[in-house]
């Protein structure tokens, strides 16, 4: 696998674009991607997080009480496409916790 960063104009409003990482990753890997949303401005990440959980992947979004600006988890969940909404140090704890288990 690899990544490929373009300046070429593709139509997203945001760059880099969330939006174009997401629909990229579901495209190569579908349901294995664990995708996460942080704070951020804007509703970027939400048509990619549509493609992602279209293919059956899990996404994880900031909880508000812990965001700078709840703009892009919020779209994503408002738009009902977060699996889980946690602080980040709960996802750390999450992310642990599925290491592990893969480890094993």
């Amino acid at each position: 696998w690899s990544v490929h960063a373009s300046r070429e104009p593709d139509g997203h409003s945001f760059r880099p674009s969330v939006d174009v990482l997401y629909s990229s990753a579901a495209e190569a890997c579908g349901r294995r991607v664990l995708a996460i949303i942080l704070t951020g401005i804007g509703d970027d990440g939400l048509e990619g997080a549509r493609v992602l959980h279209e293919k059956g992947a899990p996404i994880l979004a900031q909880r508000e009480d812990t965001c700078v600006v709840y703009g892009m988890p919020k779209a994503v969940t408002r738009a009902g496409l977060a699996t889980a909404r946690l602080t980040p140090l709960d996802m750390v704890a999450s992310l642990r916790s599925i290491a592990k288990s893969q480890a094993a």
